[in-house]
């Protein structure tokens, strides 16, 4: 499994509700990511940091959040995060990047791992894991909607 992680052989793709209306439709960023220079618990874009690419597309918008399929092809910590906040739209309810704004009251952030994909370490078949949108992320969603 190491090796399919080193190797960006896992694909990993995640929901993410943003704060503000996301222009493009899709998008790549590109921006290296390293440790905060003043916050050691926190990461943050520098040139001094590794690579980090992460894909995303709209899949809905309201209005003041943006609904987005996010695909990573680098495994940095905090890497949609950092991303997202960098652009101006951070995940919602993240206390860490968002200057700690969190309007829907939510616990934790509104950032789900929906799918994984690799091949078995032992049989080498193909796999598909996939997770349901949890509760409080759905009801989130349907609030939006109405």
């Amino acid at each position: 499994m190491s090796n399919q992680i080193q190797n960006r052989e896992v694909k990993k793709v995640y929901i993410a509700l943003v704060r503000g209306i996301v222009a493009e439709n899709e998008a790549t960023i590109d921006m290296p990511i390293g440790r905060s220079t003043k916050d050691r618990k926190k990461m943050e874009v520098t040139s001094k940091g590794k690579n980090a690419v992460t894909h995303f597309k709209v899949l809905e918008r309201f209005n003041n959040c943006t609904l987005l399929e996010v695909r990573i092809e680098t495994g940095r910590t905090h890497q949609i995060r950092v991303h997202m906040s960098e652009i101006g739209h951070p995940v919602v309810g993240d206390m860490t990047y968002s200057n700690g704004k969190n309007e829907f009251g939510v616990e934790g952030q509104m950032l789900h791992a929906k799918s994984l994909d690799f091949k078995h370490p032992i049989t080498n078949k193909q796999m598909h894991l996939e997770a349901p949108l949890p509760e409080y992320f759905d009801e989130v969603l349907n609030k939006l909607r109405k």
